[in-house]
């Protein structure tokens, strides 16, 4: 029998009827939402004082399982004869560097850092620590249908892209001579009255920043009722592909 397939088996998504495989898999993603909550739960002060020493043993049994994990792939990955690397250092190379490895490697590394490498930020590593969300890609094709489904729409993301470009430049350069010299404090230049243009574009709801002119009013209402009405037509965009092969569009409505 061939260990190597047998545990790289194990490991990958489960197929029906093997219930060594599906075992693994509930256990490891029961204990990446696990990990989840707990450093939730870190984030609260009264809760990180009281029960620290809990969350740091939880902390430490699911490093030693996620470090155990990445062995056992490295060396199962070997077995892979699907991979295009000829040779086993190969395919661990391949594994080791690919999306999957280096969020393996990433789930890890903030609780080891500490060790190597004294006085980081623990909230920065708090928060690295929720890259093990990522994991679940073993055990879900999520990821790769949502890149799919960019990638395939891409033409449609990139007219999207276009239309928020215009849009935040006209806008941003009618408010500034509109609103220059009533605020010259908060439309100092058109790259910073952008950040104006960009809230108003996604959500009507301004605060510290307000037209006090009439010609910038009566803009605003115009930008306000243009960027819901733009919303509207970016979203079909994206979510009907309107464009044909040939990249000519097909209409928004």
């Amino acid at each position: 029998m061939n260990y190597q397939h047998r545990v790289m088996e194990i490991l990958n998504k489960g197929s029906h009827g093997d219930r060594a495989s599906s075992a693994c898999d509930i256990f490891l993603s029961t204990l990446i939402i696990l990990n989840l909550v707990a450093v939730c739960l870190e984030s609260v002060a009264a809760i990180s004082q009281q029960y620290h020493l809990a969350l740091l043993y939880f902390e430490w049994f699911s490093v030693t399982i996620f470090v155990i994990e990445y062995g056992l792939r490295i060396w199962s990955i070997a077995a892979d004869k699907r991979s295009s690397a000829k040779t086993p250092w190969g395919r661990r190379s391949q594994y080791i560097f690919s999306f999957t490895g280096l969020i393996d490697l990433a789930a890890i590394l903030p609780t080891i850092l500490p060790l190597l490498m004294g006085g980081i930020d623990l909230r920065w590593l708090r928060v690295l620590r929720l890259v093990r969300l990522l994991k679940m890609s073993h055990y879900s094709t999520a990821l790769e249908d949502l890149f799919s489904a960019i990638y395939e729409e891409r033409r449609s993301f990139g007219a999207a892209l276009y239309l928020i470009a215009i849009a935040l430049f006209l806008s941003s350069a009618m408010m500034y001579l509109a609103e220059y010299e009533a605020q010259p404090d908060q439309f100092q230049s058109i790259p910073n009255t952008m950040w104006w243009s960009l809230i108003t574009l996604t959500t009507v709801r301004l605060r510290g920043c307000f037209t006090h002119n009439s010609p910038g009013s009566n803009y605003r209402c115009i930008y306000c009722t243009d960027g819901r009405l733009y919303r509207g037509s970016v979203d079909r965009y994206c979510r009907l592909g309107l464009f044909d092969p040939d990249g000519a569009a097909q209409g928004y409505f």
